[in-house]
């Protein structure tokens, strides 16, 4: 095995654990890393990339977005609303004004990124790619 997909693997692996990570803290965006997984993945092992498309991860953070290029609004809201309230928190605590700039800029352009760049996908829509994902395998 080559360095490289050593590197590409060890990477894979240390974004799987943030993208875990942050399931249990919603302070860390979950979705971004385990996009970065995969494709660190496909670079270094054909076979951690089938093994990480079949994991619950996979069907549940990313799938959707990746084959429709949207989200439901639900998904939208969920992911909104923890990060939101983590953003708040942070932004209440802390005592430099410096900080709490940079804490309202990610927070408008968090909602400018989930309102006018990520397309909100009908309810069955995403019904539809997971049952079209089961179908392929």
């Amino acid at each position: 095995m080559k360095i490289i997909n050593i590197f590409w693997i060890v990477l894979g692996f240390i974004c799987l654990g943030l993208g875990i990570l942050g399931i249990i803290m919603p302070i860390l965006p979950t979705t971004p890393f385990f996009m970065v997984t995969l494709v660190c993945f496909a670079k270094g092992s054909e076979r951690l990339k089938k093994w990480f498309i079949g994991t619950s991860f996979h069907k549940k953070y990313i799938q959707s977005f990746y084959e429709k290029k949207g989200m439901t609004l639900k998904n939208k809201i969920i992911i909104l609303s923890f990060a939101s309230i983590m953003l708040a928190t942070a932004f209440y605590f802390s005592a430099k004004p410096y900080a709490r700039i940079l804490i309202a800029g990610v927070i408008a352009a968090k909602y400018y990124v989930f309102i006018f760049k990520i397309k909100t996908l009908p309810p069955d829509t995403a019904l539809e790619a997971d049952a079209a994902c089961v179908e392929n395998r």
